[in-house]
């Protein structure tokens, strides 16, 4: 039973990578998951495994009268404890883990019937001013929405979605945020053509594990740029760290990707090529 539960949530979390969500990397904190019953937030493995929301099991969302919409798909959480059992044969005694999951949905998306628990957490933030202009002054930028619990690009619609800046502790991080996703559309084909973006990529392989690289370097520049890369550095680094792993060290591919990513800044900046030169 446990090898199955470490598949699924293996499964889980490789799904969540390959449709571009980094799960380890969220500077955002409002709205996390929480347990809806008991308003909870969910601990350990379960942090990456769930959306932002309130999770309740099918039971407790028909003991409280309301039900599941039709089609909608459970997500797991994972519970663990140490149970202490005896040899048979030895009557030696020794802790062992007891794992098992739990199907869970969230009540105010997947669910009728039942009312959010929860209260309104907000933290307040007065724009970065220097950053502003470097998103307001991208030419032809995609649409941007500003949704709770998730950052991503989608190439085939051409728009960005970020929580909004005040769900997060630090004003920075919100810019880094975006920014590192104003990157990623730079690739669309009707911008740099990047692969990484329109080119379909496995996850963990070179095309796409560079694009991520590319991304969050990019990311890092435009922090620079306004001024607040002091805040920020240090989960980029930690960041692009964990790709470099993934990628078993390979610093070359540091020094491609920065170039892709210098291209993505000046492209957002609107610094064509033939305005530069060398003093």
């Amino acid at each position: 039973m446990s090898q199955k539960i470490y598949e699924m949530v293996t499964e889980r979390i490789m799904k969540m990578l390959e449709q571009g969500v980094i799960p380890w990397r969220r500077p955002w904190v409002v709205n996390a998951a929480v347990s809806w019953k008991t308003q909870t937030p969910y601990r350990g493995i379960n942090t990456l495994l769930l959306p932002a929301g309130e999770y309740a099991t099918w039971k407790q969302i028909t003991e409280a009268g309301g039900h599941v919409k039709k089609g909608e798909k459970a997500h797991i959480v994972v519970f663990w404890r140490w149970l202490e059992v005896e040899d048979e044969e030895t009557g030696d005694k020794e802790k062992v883990p007891f794992l098992r999951y739990y199907s869970v949905f969230e009540i105010n998306t997947q669910c009728e019937g039942l009312e959010s628990k929860r209260g309104e957490i907000s933290f307040e933030h007065d724009p970065i001013a220097e950053a502003e202009n470097i998103v307001n002054g991208f030419a032809d930028a995609p649409e941007i929405y500003f949704s709770s619990g998730r950052a991503y690009y989608v190439p085939a619609k051409d728009y960005i979605s970020v929580p909004p800046i005040n769900d997060y502790p630090k004003k920075e991080e919100y810019y880094s945020t975006l920014f590192h996703e104003m990157i990623h559309s730079t690739g669309h084909k009707n911008r740099l053509n990047r692969p990484g973006i329109e080119t379909v990529a496995a996850f963990g392989d070179e095309v796409y594990s560079k694009e991520e690289l590319v991304a969050e370097i990019g990311a890092a520049m435009l922090c620079a740029k306004a001024g607040i890369d002091n805040s920020t550095i240090e989960n980029s680094a930690s960041y692009i760290g964990s790709w470099l792993r993934a990628l078993k060290n390979d610093k070359k591919l540091v020094v491609q990707a920065a170039g892709l990513a210098q291209k993505g800044v000046d492209y957002i900046l609107g610094v064509k090529y033939e305005d530069c030169h060398e003093e």
